[in-house]
């Protein structure tokens, strides 16, 4: 049987530091990826994972709707709405190009499933910078993107209110989750359904959420895919891979 085909768009950063040591100083630069247990935990499962890292997004994510069918999921993780944007064409040659962010969103209504996972730039993001509010992919999701900074940092952590566990996506997992150390704000839309939400100390917002755009099927999962928001120890858990597959297989009507 054909695996069903997932694009992994973003969860990759370069840092660069400068290292001071008393009178001398030098700089140094490093590649990180962020998605790396989630690779693990699709490892020899029913996803055949393409990965994506933001650097290569701008060049190598399709600009034809029928390069992106060869996909049935999509997911848009802590990466931009200017990478998808501004291609060097755009930016450097003043030339046009195919909005992609719409070709995500007819692709998603043509029966596509589409999610973001939440991160520093998803969503709003940091300091508003993600960029995602009343583009067209916001138009595809099950939730509106808030007009400012949108993280729930919580240190100490949170542990998630189940509010469906009976949904397929929440299928044989069991209570209670891990603590999770952080969130993106966001606002479901009407119609969709909060799967798992904050707790009321902390705001009660949407966790987990699932709707539709035409043909396909949307969600927002408003934590990340590994730490920070997501620690270690929900990593090691058993129900961080039951989560992501279940949640691959509703998106791709699959399961």
């Amino acid at each position: 049987m054909a695996r069903t085909k997932v694009l992994l768009v973003g969860e990759s950063w370069v840092t660069t530091a400068t290292h001071l040591k008393g009178f001398d100083q030098f700089g140094s630069v490093t590649f990180h990826l962020g998605a790396e247990p989630l690779v693990a935990v699709l490892k020899d499962s029913p996803f055949e994972l393409t990965y994506m890292p933001s650097h290569e997004a701008a060049e190598k994510f399709p600009f034809a709707l029928e390069e992106l069918q060869q996909y049935q999921v999509i997911l848009l993780s802590d990466i931009g709405a200017n990478t998808l944007l501004l291609p060097q064409s755009v930016w450097l040659q003043g030339k046009p190009v195919p909005n992609r962010l719409k070709l995500i969103r007819d692709w998603t209504a043509a029966g596509g499933g589409l999610a973001m996972i939440g991160g520093y730039f998803s969503f709003q993001g940091i300091d508003g910078k993600a960029r995602w509010r009343r583009t067209p992919v916001e138009d595809a999701l099950p939730v509106t993107c808030l007009p400012y900074d949108d993280r729930l940092e919580v240190p100490e952590g949170f542990q998630a209110d189940i509010l469906m566990p009976e949904h397929p996506i929440l299928s044989g997992i069991t209570g209670p989750w891990p603590v999770l150390l952080g969130a993106n704000e966001i606002e479901a839309k009407p119609g969709t359904e909060i799967l798992a939400r904050l707790p009321a100390e902390e705001g009660g917002h949407p966790l987990l959420v699932t709707g539709g755009h035409g043909r396909g099927r949307t969600a927002a999962w408003a934590s990340d895919i590994g730490p920070h928001w997501v620690p270690n120890d929900f990593v090691a858990w058993d129900g961080y891979g039951k989560l992501w597959r279940n949640l691959l297989g509703w998106l791709s009507h699959t399961a």
